[in-house]
């Protein structure tokens, strides 16, 4: 079987329309994880993605073998634009069957190379179902994205790159793991010439087909798969993948959302370039890897895989990767519901920065506060923290790791109150930067109550709080001018409809 691989790989048809790839050193992460750390940059290729190394080199030898009256492919999207730009190469018309969890991205790019896109179901699993369908009615034929010796062999170019750009000793290269292509191509090539080298896949925990067949030794199918990397989201592998990966393959490791939102942050801070979730695995196995083996010096390879990231999605790549980094952690705390609880509470945390601080009035005894908190030291710092409130007689409960919490609850502490009275609106700008929110509540919290606050680190110049306060009418003049006197950039929302609607006093 090897030997058949090797002979096919070395032979195989790539560089019509592939690069070679850079092999390109990762400094502030090697610095970080004190390891040399090494990228593969499959994301600079002309689809942003390997995959057209694979999908070129089975339409080339398909297409010298007989003539074609077109060919069909189900993919999530970049063996999709491979198969695409491979078939408007060679003249030869392209169906594309896609899931309609799709990025837009992939979608648009497919259809920018002549091929015909079809939406079809939420998964790989049931676009496939549907290609192999089309496939028998139009005399269509099929382009497996990973199950397919001609397609492996064209994935394992990227093994015969790297082993010739780095001769020196490499202790193991990471490899992301959607149907196994990838990994049983590039493992099939670096066993046979350096078995040293350990082979290491890395999955997303909601779609990891490789480390269940390990465990259980033969191929399973999966109940669901998670599809926030839906470059690797497959049920189950190839029967081909897997005849190879079971012998080459030496470890699988699997990662979080969070973590694959850390890594991408990783690799944009040394490279400028923005990977899919998928594209970002190997980054993130790496660094479990490291943390768990708690190695040093070591010479380590990700390969970058893709980079075809739909830009709504940064959104939540940016709020969860700090978590996944272990660089912020959320916690809920209780405090009295009284003037200044809130800045004792800040002077508690001391010169952290704050995140994140959510809370809306819910009785006059305590105030249920939802907290970001900046991060050096990881869990063990919030460790720390919990225990340091904790001994001030604050109830704390950590939700860094609830998943609710990140997912909905942040963002909908609030709601109208109950028996509130002489409550004014005001939303307020200022510089941000370490100590900010601390000063800014030294300011606004020593008189009046504070029955509302919302803030939210974006990363932006400016700072930006709304804050809801007890001021009864008669103190209302002298309210607007000790805010004048405070500094900030600020707006009386009191009257503002969404206030009235969501945020007011019940029956008002």
């Amino acid at each position: 079987m090897t030997q058949k691989y090797i002979e096919k790989i070395l032979s195989a048809r790539v560089y019509d329309v592939a690069i070679e790839s850079p092999l390109d050193l990762a400094k502030r992460l090697s610095a970080r994880l004190d390891n040399q750390i090494l990228l593969k940059r499959e994301d600079l290729q002309p689809v942003f993605s390997f995959k057209l190394r694979g999908a070129y080199n089975k339409l080339y030898q398909l297409n010298r073998q007989s003539e074609l009256k077109g060919v069909i492919a189900a993919s999530a999207g970049n063996h999709a634009q491979g198969l695409a730009l491979a078939a408007s190469q060679l003249g030869v018309k392209a169906t594309i069957v896609m899931p309609k969890t799709t990025p837009r991205i992939k979608v648009d790019a497919v259809r920018s190379y002549g091929a015909k896109a079809v939406l079809v179901g939420d998964t790989f699993d049931e676009a496939s179902v549907y290609a192999h369908e089309l496939a028998e009615k139009e005399g269509l034929a099929y382009i497996h994205p990973f199950d397919d010796p001609d397609v492996i062999a064209g994935q394992g170019t990227i093994a015969v790159e790297i082993l010739r750009q780095y001769p020196e000793d490499i202790d193991a290269i990471f490899i992301p793991v959607g149907g196994g292509g990838l990994i049983a191509g590039m493992a099939a090539f670096i066993k046979y010439l350096r078995p040293e080298i350990r082979v290491i896949g890395v999955e997303p925990i909601d779609a990891a087909c490789l480390a269940a067949a390990l465990e259980k030794k033969r191929r399973v199918v999966l109940d669901q798969v998670g599809i926030f990397a839906d470059g690797v989201a497959v049920k189950q592998m190839g029967k081909e993948t897997w005849r190879i990966a079971r012998d080459t393959v030496d470890e699988v490791i699997t990662v979080s959302t969070d973590e694959m939102c850390a890594a991408i942050k990783d690799i944009f801070d040394d490279t400028r370039s923005i990977m899919e979730p998928a594209g970002a695995l190997a980054v993130a196995g790496i660094k479990k890897y490291v943390a768990r083996e708690q190695i040093t010096g070591q010479t380590l390879i990700a390969i970058n895989s893709g980079a075809n990231m739909n830009f709504d999605r940064l959104r939540h790549v940016s709020e969860r990767a700090e978590l996944g980094e272990r660089r912020e952690g959320l916690i809920g705390v209780t405090i009295p519901e009284e003037p200044g609880s809130f800045l004792r509470f800040c002077r508690t945390i001391g010169k952290r920065g704050i995140t994140e601080f959510n809370y809306r009035y819910a009785d006059a005894a305590s105030a249920h506060v939802f907290a970001g908190v900046q991060l050096v030291e990881g869990k063990s710092e919030l460790a720390e923290l919990t225990e340091k409130l904790k001994r001030k007689g604050y109830p704390v409960l950590c939700m860094s790791d609830n998943e609710m919490a990140k997912l909905h609850v942040r963002y909908m502490v609030g709601g109208h109150a109950n028996h509130i009275e002489n409550e004014v609106l005001y939303r307020f700008e200022f510089p941000e930067r370490p100590g900010a929110l601390l000063d800014f509540l030294a300011h606004i919290g020593k008189r009046w109550n504070i029955s509302m606050f919302h803030y939210r680190n974006h990363g932006a110049a400016y700072g930006r709080v709304l804050v809801g306060l007890q001021v009864p009418k008669s103190e209302r003049k002298e309210l607007t001018g000790f805010l004048d006197e405070v500094g900030y950039q600020w707006w009386d929302e009191s009257r503002n409809p969404a206030y009235q609607m969501f945020l007011g006093e019940l029956g008002e």
